[in-house]
């Protein structure tokens, strides 16, 4: 086991990230390790999760952290906050205060996916055959599916509300492998943050996670006494099956008679691409002077990352091509070391990766057009990217339609990034950068690179490790999609990476 704290900086505390033979060993059975870190200058909704395989289906919760008392929400303050978690098997709720020394565990609320089988089973099945792996069996709002026919139970997670109140609801997608549209009926969502960053307020009907993104949302129960369903319905941007199922719950004014029938969400459809393109659209950072947007203007790194999927020779595999689905960035599909990465870095172990990743595709080519190449295979490969303490990089995530386009959530470990540009079909070097958001572009850690479109983001490598880049659809993850950076110590006091601590796992 391995738990990742995702979107925690852990600036210069790589070895407490997480990422299994990234930064660490995994922890093995009837052994411990203590997670030592810092939260500092970051507060608001995150989330921590296993990050070996697919565990993160069964251990997860949130991370709550609250602002300083001297400097409180850039909004009216609500009257009370509420959790919802989209996703869970088993999960905790972790809230830091204003000094970041206390916590207060609570059973708590999110929103993904519910798995009657054994998640290694199943990839490791899916694996073995070379072919897809199994959907879930449901998603759940708090651990609840909602009423349905194959499923007895209490109908669901429920949020009793006073009328005439404002509510701030922190969301979050912990599923494996699905997008969720998320709504309350009769009633609009005032976006206020996400993945921990302020952004400029508006008002919405329906808010878009990715696996890993955070929202925070304020609801205000401005509607008649009665019951409104809550929805967290699955978006759809490519070919593949999909769990289709849709996780309910209940907003539940209070008074409410028990008889009172509840009025339902209009779930938007699961290819509803131009709602989830108008969400994405309407987020801007709030750069006030209080949270200023420090968006990189000049460029040391211009990197152009092409992601998608391939073929690989798969002689043991049950499919009459003997073949197996796997995906790469710019081609290379990224081989897992038996040592962790942060380890052989720090100590210089050599043979365990190389720092030649690839700036850009060594064959460039039409990366959404309907013809694509013929040879679908992929280069196999450890290969890092290497930065210059505090240097400045924009990489530009391509997607390709290479078998098929698809929706690609990508989080960054170790670094906030501004995603300063957007599109669909190819990245124009020469036209797009004159569009690009240098004022107030939002600032994230995980990002979804629309299918068969582009994003751009930026980014300053002030943190010295060996940093993870990868999809957070865990079934291309676990087919390669990832990659990582290398960033260098720097010369003053407080820019090298910290010694590793005694009680880090050995491989």
């Amino acid at each position: 086991m391995t738990i990742h704290w995702h979107g925690i900086r852990q600036l210069r505390t790589g070895w407490a990230d997480g990422p299994a033979y990234i930064t660490q060993c995994p922890v093995q059975p009837g052994e411990s390790y203590v997670y030592n870190f810092t939260v500092s200058e970051q507060r608001g909704t995150l989330l921590w999760h296993a990050h070996i395989l697919w565990l993160r289906a069964t251990i997860h919760g949130a991370i709550i952290v609250l602002p300083n008392h001297a400097q409180p929400y850039p909004f009216p303050k609500p009257h009370k906050e509420e959790v919802l978690l989209l996703d869970m098997r088993y999960s905790c709720c972790l809230e830091l205060n204003s000094s970041f020394n206390d916590y207060k565990p609570d059973y708590s609320k999110y929103a993904g996916e519910w798995w009657k089988s054994d998640v290694e089973a199943v990839i490791d099945e899916a694996m073995a055959s070379g072919n897809a792996p199994n959907v879930s069996d449901a998603h759940t709002i708090n651990g609840h599916p909602g009423p349905r026919s194959d499923c007895l139970g209490q109908g669901g997670y429920k949020l009793v509300v006073m009328p005439a109140k404002t509510y701030l609801l922190r969301i979050i997608n912990a599923a494996l492998n699905t997008e969720l549209f998320f709504k309350i009926a009769a009633h609009n969502l005032t976006v206020v943050e996400v993945d921990a960053a302020y952004v400029k307020p508006f008002a919405t009907d329906t808010i878009l996670l990715a696996p890993g993104q955070t929202t925070n949302v304020l609801l205000t129960t401005d509607q008649p006494t009665a019951r409104y369903q809550i929805t967290a319905s699955p978006f759809k941007s490519s070919p593949v099956t999909i769990d289709n199922t849709t996780a309910t719950a209940t907003v539940i004014y209070a008074g409410t008679s028990a008889s009172a029938a509840t009025i339902l969400a209009d779930r938007p459809p699961q290819n509803a691409t131009p709602i989830a393109a108008a969400f994405t659209q309407s987020l801007r950072g709030l750069n006030s002077a209080a949270y200023p947007s420090r968006v990189p203007l000049r460029i040391d790194h211009s990197l152009l990352f092409t992601i998608g999927l391939g073929l690989a020779d798969c002689p043991g595999c049950a499919n009459s091509l003997r073949l197996r689905v796997v995906a790469d960035i710019n081609n290379v599909t990224f081989v897992m070391p038996r040592i962790a990465l942060l380890n052989a870095h720090f100590f210089g172990i050599g043979g365990v990766f190389t720092d030649d990743f690839p700036a850009r595709p060594a064959a460039p080519y039409d990366y959404t057009g309907a013809k694509q190449p013929e040879n679908l295979r992929t280069m196999m490969g450890t290969r890092l990217y290497r930065l210059a303490y505090n240097s400045t990089v924009q990489v530009v995530l391509q997607g390709t339609g290479m078998l098929f386009p698809e929706n690609h959530p990508i989080h960054l470990h170790g670094s906030n990034f501004f995603a300063v540009g957007k599109g669909l079909g190819n990245f124009n070097p020469d036209k797009d950068p004159k569009g690009f958001n240098l004022v107030d572009p939002v600032e994230r850690n995980t990002i979804a690179v629309p299918s068969g479109g582009w994003v751009a983001i930026r980014f300053r490598a002030d943190n010295p490790g060996v940093w993870f880049l990868h999809c957070h659809l865990e079934v291309h993850t676990s087919w390669g999609l990832k990659m990582a950076f290398v960033v260098d110590n720097g010369k003053g006091p407080n820019e090298s990476l910290l010694p590793p601590p005694n009680d880090l796992p050995k491989c």
